[in-house]
């Protein structure tokens, strides 16, 4: 029976041989046969070994191993080979048994590293197996980006496609020909990476500029509640901050709205749940009560988006702020803290008979304090703990994304 040699999968970087370990370059001159790219070959330097050339099909390397299992066989690949998926390929089709794994620093690691940025929570994709429209919708929401650009999609083009989605408040980082003497770093705005031609050998990064909110999409108005959260001008861009998409969909099914209800948003943000309110009782009301000037002015702006006219912006403070206003059918009431406790205990007297109150909290001692609060009002009370996790590609991996769970007491008035 055949003996089987460990195989080595060593990584190269455009330092080429230089970059390489003493026991990496022993391993490649030792070796019967190197298997890689043309240009992983090429970084490695020479060696007696037999060399072919492994081209995208990684299958082909499979095969190739299997055939030769005897002989002393090392695997090149650019950077780091389980970040960017061959060693992590072969190992799953082959067993990790067979390989020993000799990292090079990645070129994504390099861009961030150039740029002076952490990466671990940046959205990361490779052009060359994802759709671009894709990937922008990707970027739109995220605050900072790594791509490997092709010559299919280059960084003008990605930059082309980010500013006519209006996706402009990055900082755009193109990052050439990494670890080589011509190494290239370029910062600039979108609309000059849009005009420049560039080395085929680059990572681009983007770093959402401070302070910046997103800018909505535009297919607005197709579902009557739910609208993807980034369907709403927000003050501030990071998920979490308004009332999640799924949240809202729970939120008002236990507000039971018909046609004619009169509603109180109270805290109504930039008025996601304004305006999907009114668009469920259209022959109704919603006052969206907000004590911030700047959301306040975002619930006219949301609500001219969705073509809804029957919302009313009310600014002040909660209670106050309701005191003329018409009893309600159905509240809505977001926040934190004994303040909410408070505006539930007055806000419940106002509702009419069968009324609805709906409270979302997002911590476990108000969740608490606003569920005996209302029990005592009304002496049954439905509790929900909302846990949603939001998948996410990076690169070839699949990995989900969760947020702080979220609580929702709901009551009804007998």
């Amino acid at each position: 029976m055949e003996s089987v040699e460990k195989v080595y999968i060593i990584g190269v970087g455009e330092d080429a041989a230089e970059g390489l370990t003493p026991a990496a370059l022993e391993k490649i001159q030792q070796a019967d046969v190197l298997l890689g790219s043309e240009r992983a070959l090429d970084l490695a330097g020479d060696s007696e070994g037999e060399r072919v050339v492994i081209g995208h099909d990684l299958d082909a390397a499979v095969e190739s191993i299997r055939s030769i299992a005897s002989k002393k066989i090392v695997m090149l690949a650019t950077g780091d080979p389980l970040f960017y998926g061959t060693a992590r390929y072969l190992c799953e089709k082959l067993g990790k048994d067979r390989f020993e794994v000799v990292p090079h620093v990645s070129s994504m690691q390099l861009a961030f590293a150039r740029v002076k940025e952490s990466w671990d929570e940046a959205y990361l994709a490779n052009l060359a197996n994802r759709n671009l429209d894709a990937v922008v919708e990707k970027i739109r929401t995220a605050e900072k980006v790594g791509l490997f650009t092709t010559p299919e999609n280059t960084p003008a083009q990605v930059a082309q496609a980010l500013l006519a989605k209006k996706i402009d408040y990055f900082h755009a980082y193109v990052c050439e020909n990494l670890g080589s003497p011509d190494e290239c770093v370029t910062h600039a705005d979108l609309s000059e990476v849009a005009e420049t031609q560039f080395s085929p050998l680059n990572v681009m990064v983007l770093v959402r500029k401070p302070d910046t909110p997103d800018r909505p999409i535009e297919k607005v108005g197709r579902r009557l509640f739910g609208n993807p959260d980034e369907a709403f001008l927000q003050s501030k861009p990071k998920r979490g901050l308004l009332t999640p998409a799924e949240v809202r969909s729970i939120a008002l099914a236990q507000l039971d709205l018909g046609q004619t209800s009169i509603v109180w948003d109270v805290g109504a943000g930039s008025g996601s749940m304004s305006v999907e309110a009114a668009q469920l009782a259209t022959g109704g009301t919603v006052y969206a009560i907000e004590m911030d000037p700047e959301d306040s002015g975002l619930i006219v702006e949301n609500a001219q988006r969705f073509g809804v006219d029957n919302i009313v912006p009310v600014l002040g403070k909660a209670p106050e702020a309701w005191a003329d206003l018409p009893d309600p059918d159905a509240v809505f009431v977001g926040g934190a803290g004994r303040g909410v406790i408070g505006l539930c205990e007055q806000a419940f007297p106002r509702l009419k008979p069968g009324g609805r109150l709906v409270v979302n909290v997002g911590s476990i001692k108000s969740f608490s304090m606003v569920h005996e609060a209302l029990l005592k009002l009304a002496g049954d009370a439905k509790t929900w703990m909302i846990n949603i996790s939001y998948g996410t590609d990076q690169l070839l991996r699949m990995r989900f994304e969760s947020l702080s769970p979220t609580f929702l007491v709901a009551v009804v008035k007998p």
